[in-house]
């Protein structure tokens, strides 16, 4: 039997850990809602109807008359706002949110708020770490980890909030006001999802909506939002400085992070490697600044701070060569990334072997090839849209192999003391593997089977 709208009517779309999250929040409070599903059974469907018994969940093709009956549509990142049952729920004068809105309606202590095409994880981790070691008490999640409703348990308020926040989420948050909030980057990405290139960009920069300082890359103008009233901004880059911002420069000899004309710690004492983590570690310190975290307590975060596993992690060195696990480079720009980070630190004379390919998500791999003719020996593709990717790669050498077990076993012997053999796919894994964290245990297994 249909629940009959009122003003406390609320939809769940889409069962996922955000979804559940969304139950959990909305039951708590009291308030009166039901769940839809695209699919006809989703993996969490027994385990939902197992805790809200009562609650009306509805699995397959939406009902546009039952989402016309809701006060609001709580949407799970994975389902499209574009679908024309959500649409037509709104012309009728139903609102659409996520989980971020619902987040932010009941905290009142500050949000560091992050997104970008890559570096979200390593980022909102690394300022959440700066803030625990600072003594703040301090919740993290979103994107990563944790589901934000689920920072909101009985009991549990904390004074600082870290939230990754993937476009998806952005898309349907409205009510966000950061404290400070970042992009980080961006480069193409979800063009499956997204219309152009300019939708996906629109809504990354959702992020800097009513935020009270915003921190851009002034390596990368795509960051950068239209200024808003009563809003500053703090830039981070791989060059010197202006006086409130944050870049590299000379000091005793050895490049440092400066903040304005201050040194704050030599780049060679960062735990995480590659010039591209340089970047992400003054965009920490700009995001830790902007919400007064004490600099001695954020630089031993960053000289402590190993990186996450499948994100430019070193796993192991073999007869001199070094082999690294970046199989969250899920897109072209965190590949890229990753190539040149390592490629300025590659010691002279030593060479990149890298291994790509997956789930191409209609990304163009062109702009793969001019760092892999300047840092890489070899280049080794893998999965379905290996031949796709060779295409792009205007004047680069590949080679084919049907598993990455067979492309670590050919890197390794094409490579020499000093080399650095890269799993960073720039694509999705779903072809070959049940997600990223899957593909880079394969690449530790195969690394730690060499010889």
């Amino acid at each position: 039997m249909s629940l009959i709208a009122t003003d406390s009517f609320k939809i769940i779309i889409g069962l996922g850990q955000t979804g559940m999250s969304c139950a959990r929040f909305l039951a708590a409070k009291g308030l009166r809602f039901a769940v839809v599903d695209t699919r006809e059974e989703p993996p969490l469907a027994a385990e939902f109807r197992s805790v809200f018994p009562t609650i009306e969940l509805r699995c397959g093709a939406l009902d546009t008359e039952f989402l016309q009956q809701a006060s609001e549509l709580i949407l799970s990142p994975g389902v499209a706002c574009a679908l024309p049952e959500i649409q037509s729920a709104i012309a009728h004068g139903v609102s659409v949110i996520g989980d971020i809105d619902l987040f932010c309606r009941e905290v009142t202590a500050p949000i560091i708020a992050i997104t970008g095409s890559n570096a979200k994880s390593t980022v909102t981790t690394l300022v959440g770490k700066m803030a625990a070691d600072a003594g703040v008490s301090v919740g993290v999640g979103g994107n990563i980890g944790i589901p934000v409703l689920d920072l909101l348990s009985v009991g549990v308020r904390h004074d600082l909030y870290v939230l990754e926040l993937s476009s998806f989420q952005l898309e349907t948050t409205h009510e966000l006001k950061a404290a400070a909030a970042t992009v980080l980057n961006i480069s193409p990405d979800h063009l499956d999802r997204y219309t152009d290139m300019q939708a996906y960009y629109l809504a990354k920069h959702r992020i800097y909506r009513g935020c009270s300082v915003c921190v851009v890359n002034r390596d990368d103008a795509l960051t950068v939002p239209l200024m808003a009233i009563g809003m500053s901004k703090v830039s981070f880059g791989l060059s010197a400085p202006d006086l409130k911002d944050f870049g590299l420069a000379e000091y005793e000899g050895t490049e440092w992070i400066f903040k304005g004309l201050t040194p704050i710690l030599p780049v060679d004492s960062i735990g995480i490697k590659g010039q591209h983590n340089v970047a992400n570690v003054m965009a920490a310190l700009a995001l830790g600044h902007a919400v007064n975290l004490p600099f001695d307590a954020m630089v031993k975060s960053i000289q402590s701070f190993q990186g996450l596993p499948h994100r430019c992690q070193t796993v192991a060195i073999k007869q001199g060569v070094v082999y690294v696990n970046d199989s969250k480079g899920t897109n072209v720009g965190a590949t890229l990334a990753a190539i040149e980070g390592l490629g300025q630190q590659l010691p002279e004379g030593s060479a990149l072997h890298v291994i790509l390919g997956g789930v191409g998500k209609d990304q163009s791999f062109s702009e793969l090839s001019e760092p892999l003719q300047r840092y890489a020996r070899s280049v080794h593709l893998i999965g379905r849209d290996a031949q796709l990717i060779a295409n792009d790669l205007q004047g680069v050498r590949v080679e084919h192999q049907t598993t990455l077990q067979a492309s670590v076993v050919d890197a390794s012997q094409k490579a020499q003391p000093g080399d650095i053999v890269l799993l960073s796919p720039a694509c999705a894994s779903f072809d070959m593997f049940s997600g990223y964290d899957h593909r880079g245990n394969v690449f530790i297994e195969a690394v730690e089977s060499l010889p």
